[in-house]
């Protein structure tokens, strides 16, 4: 164990295998890839989060994307979705460019950290409550860690209820919250403030479910309740 709570949860997080049908898929896509990535080391296994450690604002998805972060082992990272959330987190200021297609590519974060509710890619992107409830005590410890968190923004309804869950454990007292695209919701007694949005996913951009301009909206609004506005 290090001395560092930040680098022991990354470990962990890293070594766990506690949900063979997660393992499997994950370890088999990153074994026969993809066409296009065939030439890529997939990393293959759960991912943990990243971003800034004295970030006011924790982003939280679903799941690491087959072919996104399970292949480059970041969240958010190579695949559309992040193409979009990390286009919008530069156009609000929390990143210094609006690309994120590896680790090594020069991304920061500054006042955001970015993590999931499951850190395996899931097959069709489909989880179990058992695997939810097998990863949540991850998404605790990073809330835990993150000691200026203010803004929880939640992106699509599973990562909602994980976090209402992860908060309720936590010793939050969450009302029983309704999901929907903007809803902004302070919780009493915290200081903290819980944000529904939709998922970034092509399934929703490419159908006008999220234009860019609905999620600019919201990372606005985040944007000038952190900055006092």
């Amino acid at each position: 164990m290090s001395t560092d709570p930040w680098q022991d949860l990354e470990h962990q997080i890293i070594a766990c295998r506690r949900c063979p049908r997660l393992v499997a898929w994950r370890e088999q896509v990153a074994s026969v890839k993809r066409r296009a990535y065939r030439d890529w080391d997939y990393w293959g296994r759960p991912v943990p989060g990243f971003g800034d450690r004295a970030a006011r604002l924790l982003i939280v998805g679903l799941a690491p994307g087959a072919h996104g972060a399970n292949r480059t082992g970041r969240m958010f990272t190579g695949d559309r979705s992040g193409e979009t959330l990390f286009g919008a987190l530069y156009r609000a200021g929390f990143a210094n460019q609006p690309d994120s297609r590896q680790r090594e590519d020069g991304l920061v974060l500054s006042d955001a950290f970015v993590t999931a509710a499951a850190r395996c890619a899931p097959p069709k992107n489909r989880l179990t409550a058992q695997e939810l409830d097998h990863c949540r005590p991850f998404l605790i410890r990073e809330m835990a860690l993150l000691a200026q968190m203010r803004i929880i923004l939640a992106l699509g309804r599973v990562a909602f209820q994980a976090c209402e869950r992860a908060l309720r454990e936590r010793g939050h007292s969450v009302p029983r919250l309704q999901f929907r695209h903007g809803g902004w919701y302070p919780l009493e007694g915290s200081g903290l403030i819980l944000v529904a949005c939709y998922h970034p996913s092509q399934q929703n951009t490419q159908t006008g479910r999220l234009t860019l301009g609905m999620l600019d909206a919201v990372f606005g609004r985040i944007r000038s309740a952190l900055d006092g506005v």
